[in-house]
């Protein structure tokens, strides 16, 4: 029956009284289940527009990008022998603090006082030095003596044969006069020849004559005989004068190559201390280097070299410090189908080892115990893994990462990229395709472009 009438009769009827009321409740009951369904898939359907933020996930432990802040081996630079110990695991040290003493090992430097007598050598061979010195500045007084003797022997010399041209002027023109004396007498020898031959001149007129003439002959061959001795002498104190220069140049010459010879040995024992010197300082150096210190402040971490009197190479890792203090770095691994898609930059939430979190791959923000980070280096070449190394770096400067981590600790990261709708993210994982990328804010048709923008040529 109908009720269409605008009449109520729910104050006659009673529905409970009646077997056809209830059997009717009872289809309605039925269709709850129908309801819940719908509303559930509706709820599914609006969820599936919901923003979703793609990321990729890696694994990959504590760092530090700092060269100085890394954990790193102590070495010794010589080799030795492992004489005592003044640190062990766990110790603090302070930079410049010993951390153990070695002995030598090499028979060369067994010597205990080698720096000693190589201090003598070089106080000896200094000496030598300042000997030639010594004896290059009398050298070179001794040839400034015979440069000056030179000069005055020379002067001495010069004078003589000006004095001998002198006096050979001198001796031609007495020469000269002798030889009008001569002829003069020769005429009047002929003229008494004459006048004795006629009568008028006596025979010693005639003798007489003739012993002056004779006596003007022997002059003339006397001078002549001077006038030589004069020219030869002349010509004897050019060829002195010659001899004296060729003297005093060998004597020079001796003196100079006497002199280069002590500033040669002068070089040479200069370069002899000069070498001494080096290994003194080798020595004194290595005699340094028996104590091995800790490069910086740190904690020891590893002994890796053990006990007393074990023998150490040169080069040889002995044991591991851990900087004081250091800036916290994450170093994870990612495919390198995920590489093209990432960039210096890229955000970052991070989930360390022993630090609990709650996290939502897909809500970032409403993760619990995630800190913040930003990708800082990518590399430019493959690892041994398979996989490209990225480097993050704290990012959030008002959630400090914790000071209580640990080089070495694990992270797990993932790296935010775009905000999606659910049913994409959903459709892109059952594909296996990687998550979409794009530049913020570009302009729409940036994405359309299919070729590559031709480069002008120069």
């Amino acid at each position: 029956m109908l009720n269409i009438s605008e009449n109520s009769i729910s104050e006659i009827v009673q529905p409970n009284e009646y077997a056809s009321f209830r059997l009717l409740e009872t289809e309605k009951t039925r269709k709850f289940p129908l309801y819940v369904t719908l509303g559930l898939t509706g709820v599914f359907l609006i969820a599936l527009f919901l923003p979703w933020t793609q990321n990729i996930q890696a694994s990959g432990y504590v760092t530090t990008r700092m060269p100085d802040q890394k954990p790193q081996a102590i070495q010794s630079v010589i080799s030795g022998k492992l004489v005592n110990w003044f640190v062990k695991e766990g110790d603090f040290v302070q930079a410049g603090d010993t951390i153990i003493f070695i002995s030598e090992v090499k028979p060369d430097y067994f010597d205990p006082a080698l720096v000693e007598r190589t201090a003598e050598q070089v106080s000896a061979k200094s000496q030598s030095i300042r000997s030639y010195d010594d004896k290059m500045r009398s050298l070179e007084r001794q040839y400034q003596a015979l440069a000056e003797a030179r000069q005055l022997k020379l002067a001495q010399t010069r004078n003589k044969i000006i004095q001998g041209r002198i006096k050979l002027e001198s001796d031609s023109m007495d020469l000269v006069a002798l030889r009008i004396d001569l002829d003069i007498a020769e005429k009047q020898l002929i003229r008494i020849q004459d006048l004795y031959d006629k009568g008028i001149k006596s025979l010693t007129d005639l003798e007489a004559k003739k012993v002056k003439q004779q006596e003007a002959k022997a002059k003339v061959t006397i001078q002549e005989n001077k006038l030589l001795a004069q020219r030869n002498e002349l010509q004897n104190l050019q060829i002195e004068l010659s001899a004296i220069e060729s003297e005093y140049a060998d004597k020079l010459a001796k003196s100079q190559s006497d002199k280069f010879s002590a500033l040669s040995d002068k070089l040479d024992a200069s370069a002899t201390t000069a070498k001494l010197q080096n290994q003194l300082s080798n020595y004194s150096e290595r005699q340094q280097l028996y104590y091995i210190t800790a490069p910086q402040s740190g904690y020891i971490t590893k002994l890796i070299k053990k006990g007393v009197g074990e023998i150490i190479k040169e080069g040889a890792d002995i044991v591991t410090i851990m900087p004081e203090n250091y800036d916290l770095a994450i170093e994870i691994y990612v495919k390198p189908l995920d590489l093209p898609l990432l960039s210096n930059g890229n955000n970052v939430r991070i989930q360390f080892d022993g630090w609990p979190a709650i996290v939502f791959s897909g809500w970032p923000n409403a993760s619990f115990g995630t800190f913040s980070g930003k990708v800082v280096a990518i590399d430019r070449f493959i690892s041994d893994s398979g996989k490209y190394r990225l480097i993050i770096s704290p990012d959030d400067a008002a959630k400090p990462w914790p000071e209580l981590i640990r080089v070495g600790s694990g992270a797990r990261a993932l790296i935010l990229l775009n905000d999606v709708p659910i049913w994409y993210e959903v459709w892109r994982q059952l594909n296996g395709f990687p998550p979409d990328f794009y530049k913020k804010n570009a302009p729409a048709d940036e994405n359309l472009k299919l070729k590559a923008p031709i480069k002008s040529v120069k």
